[in-house]
């Protein structure tokens, strides 16, 4: 008799455990999508490599993209500066924001975007410049950072697809026309600057595999 009794507690608390353990599955899996969805959100889509653009001679880096349509870009972009002058080359750094409004597909491989715009700050990673004027200068000295440089830039770019059967897979080639705050400012200030003197021509390539 007491060993039916402890068999019923046995499997009841078999059967117990059995029901939670489900119950926690079902609690712990959409948080298990959740956790990986936004993992999956953070992985860069893509490695871009720029030429000039006034963030060095070459930038090389990754981004992000989201929107309904992938019409915004988000890239981090580390560059280089060659020494010319100087006593030796220097490193910047670049966070930069795109948005590209229309997407025009030319056929089942190749697609353009007519407007590809935005801004971006670059930084120079060498402790000979600053971001606040030095105590050593006159108040008013320096009306500028020479340690960052606030851009913007518009420009068009062209898509090709390299898998009809995975659209993520693309490369696409770039131009953009940009300027800074300080050369816009002297350019407001100084009849005599034209465009060739305030705007910076660069040219890239963007590579998504995913």
């Amino acid at each position: 008799m007491k060993l039916s009794i402890i068999k019923k507690i046995i499997v009841f608390v078999v059967l117990l455990m059995m029901a939670y353990s489900l119950t926690a599955a079902e609690t712990y899996s959409p948080g298990v999508e959740k956790y990986h969805r936004v993992w999956n959100h953070l992985i860069p889509r893509y490695t871009k490599l720029q030429y000039a653009g006034s963030m060095g001679f070459m930038s090389v880096g990754t981004g992000w993209q989201y929107g309904s349509n992938h019409q915004w870009e988000t890239d981090l972009l580390l560059g280089i500066v060659p020494r010319y002058s100087s006593k030796r080359a220097k490193a910047t750094l670049t966070l930069k924001q795109n948005f590209m409004p229309w997407n025009v597909e030319l056929n089942d491989r190749w697609s353009l975007e007519p407007l590809a715009c935005g801004l971006y700050v670059t930084t120079l990673l060498d402790n000979e410049f600053w971001t606040k004027e030095p105590e050593k200068y006159p108040s008013g000295y320096y009306g500028f950072s020479t340690k960052l440089r606030a851009n913007i830039f518009v420009g068009q770019r062209l898509t090709f697809s390299c898998d009809k059967n995975n659209p993520n897979k693309k490369v696409t080639l770039f131009y953009e026309l940009s300027t800074s705050d300080l050369y816009f400012i002297s350019a407001a200030t100084n009849k005599y600057l034209n465009p060739r003197d305030v705007l910076s021509l660069s040219f890239g390539v963007k590579i998504q595999l995913f």
